[in-house]
Formats: structure tokens, C-alpha cells, sequence
């Protein structure tokens, strides 16, 4: 997709259209037993029973083939106990994360990227809070019998209790806040029965990751080392839901030992009022991380000693950090990326939705197919998720069609894979200009942004005026 002789590498675009041998035969034993559970495993039906051991087989040679089995069985039954719930919610995770593997080595192979593996280090389990993971496995155990159909408000109010007592503690809040948003979609969808499309696929993830981390040290997230270097940002991902929000910055470090430069992600997270939209939400993510700062005025930093785990997610410390350089992301993609090396994926993150890997694309061409936008280059095209540009920064659907150059994410969705624009290249008055998508992290002087960021002033300070007043009563 990048001509030769342009800095940035050539990315080999026919090979992500090719097929993944063993990919439909694993997606589709997934699929069986998401279907097993929209109606529930309190009284299995033979269908969803045949699901359930579909599943089974599919891992029939791997460690959790006696355990996969055994569940299997009695949950057809309708005789699974919450314990034999967790083997299923693994083999499924497994499934997953064998597509996973499969399609990050296609895109390694279109990208010519290497890929580095560590050693992920073994997070010791917290006991003292050992029944509170319980408490939401339970309450998961009981959605899973009740099936998605069978899903109404008394069921979903149960995992108030849950959340509430897993907010506080630091070590629970991911998995509490997980728990959070999906009783939450299920709160909006209810009752589920009436419910014109149910979205099995999101709901079974949801369902199955939650339970894997209600497993003892599944919580932790333990840094395999350290990185001291210069860190170059290319873009900001920003994740947002009713209940909580998220922006993941994607960057390259070059360390300063000289080794070869490396991929690696910060993200910071903050649960937020389903209020605060758009641009509002980064007075709620900016206080958290300088590096926000430093992304929307273009600028580089430097780490010294920030904590990094093995599938490459610094553990960011504002202490170990301090602004940079000017640093251009579009100068950062033609002369850097290419020979980045990438981490591999921590265990638990091994999912197909979860595939983002940074790419630089230019010297295409802009069309739309069927309602589609598809970047296209010597015969070859790649579709273009324009869906996820967020609506907290300038970049738009629009910079995207009249683009001539992109940062993105490569993703993998409904079977093929797109690109996520982060950041493109465009001109205006016959001048290239760069748009990010985080332009407005550090804050903006642009109208739209600053009404975005004003009301988003007002809404908290509303919120929290009603807060103090039930708090004095």
C-alpha cells in the first residue's frame, strides 16, 4: 500500500483478502455455543446441547480437553454447577484466541513486522478479596442458566450489589467495571425476550471474559521490566461507553540503549456519567496523563524507568515522564514504524476484536463501495472503518474521503480486515494538513471542541452539585 522508495515500507494487502486455513471451523464452534447460551442452560434443548459439545471437541487436544468435556456434559445436562461454567468460558477464550494468533501472523506477514515474545510474569492471587470474585462468577452463572431471552430487570439489579463492593478496591476495578457496563446493556435491552436483535457474539464475550476474570490473579497486571527511552506518538484510540471511557495511546519507543524501536500502548480509563460525550471526555482522562498533553501539542517524551508488561502496555507514571521534543506522528510513520518491533499479545487479550496493529498508508486512493470507503493501491484495496473515528477530536469521515495519507489501526471485523483511521494527511488551500483524531487531548481552541468541552463543564458540575445535596441529606 506504501510505494516503494517512500520511507514507509510496502504493505502487502492482497495477503489480508486470502483465507486463514482453520479459521471457520473454529469461529463456527464458537458461534454454536454462543447460541447455546441465548436460551439458557438451565434446560438445554438438543441443539444448544450439541453446542456445548461442539465446543468441547474443538479443544479435544489441548490441556482442557478432560475438563472441557466434563463440563460440557453436565451442562447439557442442565446440571452445571458455577465451577463448571469457568472450563467452558476458557475453551471458548482459547477458540478465540487460537483465531487471534492467525490473524496476527497474516498481518505480520502483509506488514513485515517481527514480533517479540516474553515471558508474562505470574501475578500472585489476593485472598482477602477472594469472595467477591465469587459473588460475580455466581451472578454470571446465573445469566448464563437463564440464557440472554430469559435475561429481565430483577436478574440484572443483582450485580449492583457485586459492583458496588468491587469499585473500591483497585486490584477488582477491572472486572468491576467490566461487570458494570454489561449489566448495563443488559438493563437497556430488557426484558431481552422483545428484543429484535440480540448481539450474541458481544454478549458471550462479555460473558466469558468476565468470568475468566473472576479467577484468582487473573486481575493483575505485573510489569516484565522497564523502558527508558524516547516515546513518539502516533495516535490516540479513544473507547467509549454509557459507564465508562478509555484512551489508549499508540506510540513508538526508542529506547535509549540503541536497541531497535519497539510498539507499545498507554492507556488511561475512567468511569464517566452517560452525560459526557465527545470531546467532553477528556476533561475527565486529561488530569490522569501527561502524555495527553503531549499527544495534541504534537510533542515527544521522555521515560525513564516507566513499568512495561510483556504485551507491551506501559504502566504510566507521570513521575517517570517529562515532555519531549517536537515530535510529527506522519514523520514518526514514514521513518520509524517500519522497523518497529511489536509485542506479543498478553493471554487474556488474545481476541480477534482486540487486534490493533499501527500501519502507515499513503499513495492510495480514496473510494466508496456500497457505502464503504476503501483505501486502494495498485489494484489492492483495504476497507476503511470510518465508524470508529470518535467524536472527541477534528478528525472526520470527510478528512478521511479527501485523504492522501493515514495513520491507522489494522483491525480484524465480520471476517475481513479494516483499517481505523487515527490520524490522516489532507489538503486545504493546496497545503498538506495532518488531522488527529486526539488533537483535542491537550485541549483545543477550536469552536467545536471548546462548546463540546463547556458542556461537558456544565453536565459534571451539575452532577455534582446533586451528589453533594444527597450526600448532605
Amino acid at each position: 500500500m506504501v510505494p516503494a522508495g517512500r520511507g514507509g515500507g510496502l504493505m502487502r494487502t492482497a495477503l489480508l483478502a486470502d483465507p486463514v486455513d482453520g479459521l471457520d471451523e473454529a469461529l463456527a464452534a464458537v458461534d454454536a455455543f454462543d447460541r447455546a447460551l441465548v436460551g439458557g442452560l438451565l434446560r438445554p434443548q438438543p441443539v444448544q446441547a450439541e453446542g456445548l459439545t461442539g465446543l468441547a471437541e474443538a479443544v479435544a487436544g489441548t490441556p482442557l480437553a478432560t475438563r472441557a468435556a466434563e463440563a460440557a456434559g453436565k451442562a447439557a445436562a442442565g446440571a452445571a454447577a458455577d465451577d463448571d461454567l469457568l472450563p467452558l468460558a476458557a475453551a471458548r477464550a482459547a477458540l478465540l484466541g487460537s483465531v487471534h494468533d492467525a490473524l496476527v501472523a497474516r498481518t505480520d506477514e502483509a506488514t513485515g513486522r517481527s514480533r517479540v515474545e516474553e515471558a508474562v510474569p505470574v501475578v500472585p492471587a489476593d485472598r482477602r478479596t477472594a469472595n467477591l470474585p465469587a459473588a460475580a462468577r455466581c451472578w454470571l452463572s446465573d445469566l448464563a442458566r437463564a440464557g440472554w431471552q430469559g435475561v429481565d430487570h430483577e436478574l440484572v439489579s443483582e450485580a449492583a450489589r457485586v459492583v458496588s463492593a468491587m469499585l473500591p478496591d483497585p486490584a477488582l476495578r477491572r472486572p468491576a467495571t467490566l461487570l458494570d457496563g454489561f449489566a448495563a446493556e443488559l438493563a437497556a435491552s430488557c426484558p431481552v425476550a422483545s428484543t429484535e436483535r440480540i448481539p450474541v457474539r458481544r454478549w458471550a464475550d462479555l460473558w466469558a471474559r468476565a468470568m475468566l476474570l473472576t479467577l484468582p490473579g487473573a486481575t493483575g497486571t505485573a510489569a516484565s521490566g522497564t523502558a527508558s527511552g524516547r516515546l513518539l506518538p502516533l495516535g490516540v484510540d479513544v473507547h467509549e461507553h454509557a459507564t465508562a471511557a478509555q484512551a489508549q495511546v499508540h506510540a513508538v519507543l526508542e529506547p535509549a540503549d540503541g536497541t531497535a524501536p519497539r510498539l507499545v500502548r498507554a492507556a488511561v480509563s475512567v468511569p464517566k456519567p452517560d452525560t459526557v460525550v465527545g470531546a467532553g471526555l477528556w476533561q475527565l482522562l486529561r488530569p490522569h496523563m501527561a502524555l495527553l498533553a503531549a499527544v495534541g501539542e504534537g510533542r515527544s517524551m521522555e521515560v525513564s524507568g516507566m513499568p512495561v508488561t510483556a504485551g507491551g502496555d506501559l504502566i504510566w507514571d507521570d513521575e517517570r515522564a517529562h515532555p519531549g521534543g517536537a515530535a510529527d506522528a506522519f514523520a514518526t510513520a514514514r521513518v520509524v514504524l517500519a522497523a518497529a518491533t511489536a509485542p506479543a499479545a498478553a493471554p487474556l487479550d488474545r481476541h480477534p476484536a482486540r487486534i490493533a496493529e499501527p500501519v502507515f498508508l499513503e499513495g492510495y486512493t480514496v473510494r466508496e463501495d456500497g457505502g464503504v470507503l476503501r483505501f486502494e493501491a495498485a489494484g489492492h484495496s483495504v476497507a476503511v472503518d470510518a465508524g470508529r473515528v470518535p467524536a472527541a477530536g477534528p478528525l472526520t469521515p470527510e478528512a478521511v474521503r479527501a485523504s492522501g495519507a493515514c495513520i491507522g489501526l489494522l483491525r480484524w471485523d465480520a471476517g475481513v480486515f479494516t483499517v481505523q483511521p487515527l490520524a490522516v494527511e489532507t489538503t486545504v488551500r493546496k497545503k498538506t494538513v495532518a488531522v488527529h483524531g486526539g488533537g483535542w487531548a491537550g485541549g483545543t481552541t477550536d469552536k467545536t471542541g471548546v462548546r463540546a468541552e463547556k458542556a461537558a463543564t456544565d453536565a459534571v458540575k451539575v452532577l455534582r452539585e446533586r451528589a453533594g445535596r444527597l450526600l448532605r441529606t
